[in-house]
């Protein structure tokens, strides 16, 4: 039988057409198992990720690079630094001169100062007449109570005496009265004969007397009576004067008040204006804000001149605060929190990275997101601020702050597969929600 075999296999054409080759077989054997490798390989487990790119730089804003201005316009004198070195706070970068016409005075302080002494002086002496007026309106005011009490005082004498002499006038009156009837009375009695003439003469004397005194006594009434008009007249021109003598010292007063306000008014800004050239003297230095090297000299010739608010110098304070600065595109936003881990990939740093299997990465280091800016950025993309990772490898002390990056946020595992099929329609990664409603309360 096997003779019979070996027979066939060698003689017969067609049994040797039908025999599979050998190669052919271990080709099979091969692709069957690459194609199980595949299989397998696409049930592994993939971490998802969100990609971006930016630069390096410092999580507190104080330690990243800031430009050096001048807060006056001026022109470089002299400088005391070069690019590369390191200064302490307070140093002396450099030193500009004058270029306003308004400061040029040497002795500007000084007479700003005798200006400034001038004008309180003034002051004082107004605050001086301000207590001399209200001095003298006090006086006046009592003055006017005693003048206007003495006056008073008259006018009731005046009136008093005015009533008594009004009395005595009316009492001569009725005296006249009787005199005149007795004298009427003789009279006839004399001209008939019944009485000597020695009677008649006494009596017509004792009527011209009664005569007399109704004269006097009216006279006095009369001036009485003037004497109270006239004491009415001064308790009046009393009041009106002392009136308005105190109206002028007030008037002084006031006056004198607004002028002490308006002088107080300049003094405070002829001190504004010398604070502010003192300060402007001090400025005359350019001085380092902070302790750090300076990285670049952007106002460079002697006798270049320089405006407010230029910048002259930037400095990078000496921090090991580093942070990454990562752009990521709008669509991602939602899916990214704080605290989300994250791998860093330098540039000009050597490393292999799988951005689904970060543990088998060579080179990236680990961050954790810090910051999510609400608003984009210039560029249509969001901002992300990333720390390193405190449980995960320091970062390189190497690393210069502007450095280029890339990052991938890490968010789920899930199968190879899976993230083929995703890739391949646009969706967006899986976010898994906790399960426990507790949490999203807690949340």
């Amino acid at each position: 039988m096997d003779h019979l075999d070996k027979l066939s296999e060698t003689h017969l054409y067609s049994l040797r057409t039908l025999k599979t080759p050998g190669v052919g077989r271990t080709v099979a054997k091969v692709l069957i198992v690459i194609t199980l490798i595949f299989i397998i390989f696409l049930f592994l487990p993939w971490q998802q990720n969100i990609r971006g790119k930016g630069k390096l730089t410092a999580l507190n804003p104080k330690n990243r690079p800031q430009m050096v201005q001048s807060a006056i316009a001026g022109r470089i004198s002299s400088w005391n630094i070069i690019e590369g070195d390191y200064v302490n706070n307070g140093d002396t970068l450099l030193t500009i001169t004058e270029i306003k016409d308004k400061f040029f005075d040497p002795n500007l302080i000084f007479r700003m100062e005798e200006q400034l002494e001038a004008k309180q002086n003034s002051r004082d002496a107004k605050s001086d007449k301000i207590i001399a007026l209200k001095n003298q309106i006090k006086a006046l005011r009592k003055a006017l109570t005693a003048k206007t009490s003495q006056a008073e005082n008259k006018l009731t004498q005046a009136s008093l005496k005015l009533e008594a002499d009004s009395l005595e006038f009316v009492a001569e009156k009725v005296n006249y009265e009787n005199a005149s009837s007795v004298f009427s009375r003789n009279k006839n009695r004399f001209e008939a004969g019944n009485i000597t003439l020695t009677k008649f003469q006494e009596i017509e004397s004792k009527f011209q007397m009664s005569a007399a005194k109704v004269l006097k006594a009216e006279n006095e009434w009369l001036q009485r009576k003037a004497d109270l008009a006239n004491a009415e007249l001064e308790l009046t021109s009393i009041e009106a004067d002392y009136t308005d003598k105190i109206s002028k010292a007030q008037s002084n007063l006031n006056e004198t008040i607004s002028g002490l306000n308006e002088t107080m008014g300049e003094i405070s800004k002829m001190e504004n204006e010398l604070s502010n050239v003192r300060i402007r003297k001090e400025q005359y230095q350019i001085i380092a804000p902070q302790s750090g090297y300076v990285v670049k000299v952007i106002k460079v010739g002697i006798g270049e001149t320089i405006k407010e608010g230029d910048a002259v110098a930037t400095i990078l304070p000496e921090s090991n605060d580093k942070a990454v600065e990562m752009y990521v595109k709008a669509m991602d936003i939602p899916l990214i929190q704080t605290g989300k881990k994250v791998r860093v990939q330098f540039d000009g740093w050597p490393a292999l990275q799988f951005s689904g299997w970060p543990n088998v990465s060579v080179g990236t280091f680990g961050g954790v997101v810090a910051i999510i800016d609400r608003v984009q950025s210039k560029n249509g993309m969001f901002r992300i601020i990333v720390k390193p990772d405190p449980d995960d490898e320091d970062w390189p002390e190497q690393l210069r702050l502007g450095s280029g990056i890339k990052g991938w946020v890490m968010l789920n595992n899930v199968p190879i597969w899976y993230e083929i099929w995703r890739q391949m329609n646009g969706f967006p990664p899986t976010i898994y929600e906790d399960e426990n409603p507790e949490n999203e309360i807690g949340k």
